[in-house]
């Protein structure tokens, strides 16, 4: 049993989560606030987050992929593909996944979408077998990649609203939540 649930993509999704929670650990506090495993209420159910910073350089919304292998697809695909070996398993594309909790985030805090930084960021054991932009990065990666925007998007008031609306909103996080999401994903699937 204890096997079964260290090969489950929940137990690697979190390791994945994990491992951007200690990159994005080393970012300074006192520019960023980092929010992580956001589960926010939509429409129809809920999404969640994996990590949020949010800073005068705008909102980074982070979707964490724990993939090994290689990964196949497009910005255009709605489903990427990993092949370890002989296997080959779809996923979603994690652009469009993330797009989701973008928006979600766009109506919660009513900020134009311009301020919101889509990344994706992939385990480093994983190989893209295909060209990818510039916001798919490994995990590694991460802090150069959210230091490299320099232009100020939000004022110190803007940034602080937009904390206070993420603590206000967010559903407490745990077991509870996390359960009521997959039965939320599940339903809206079916």
């Amino acid at each position: 049993l204890k096997l079964i649930f260290l090969q489950s993509s929940y137990f690697k999704g979190k390791v994945g989560e994990r491992r951007v929670k200690s990159a994005s650990s080393r970012l300074d506090s006192n520019q960023y606030t980092i929010f992580h495993d956001v589960t926010l209420p939509t429409a129809d159910g809920t999404t969640q987050i994996d990590h949020i910073i949010i800073s005068e350089q705008g909102i980074f919304v982070i979707e964490t992929k724990n993939y090994s292998g290689w990964i196949f697809g497009s910005e255009k695909n709605r489903f990427w593909t990993q092949v370890i070996y002989k296997t080959k398993n779809k996923f979603q594309n994690p652009l469009f996944q993330n797009y989701k909790h973008i928006k979600t985030l766009q109506g919660l805090l009513q900020l134009p979408l311009q301020y919101f930084h889509s990344v994706v960021v992939f385990a480093d054991d994983s190989t893209f077998k295909i060209q990818l932009p510039a916001n798919i990065i490994k995990d590694y990666q991460l802090n150069n990649c959210i230091s490299r925007f320099e232009e100020t998007l939000l004022d110190a008031q803007q940034v602080i609203d937009a904390r206070c609306k993420i603590e206000d909103h967010r559903l407490q996080p745990g077991f509870k939540t996390n359960q009521e999401h997959i039965q939320n994903l599940s339903k809206n699937r079916g």
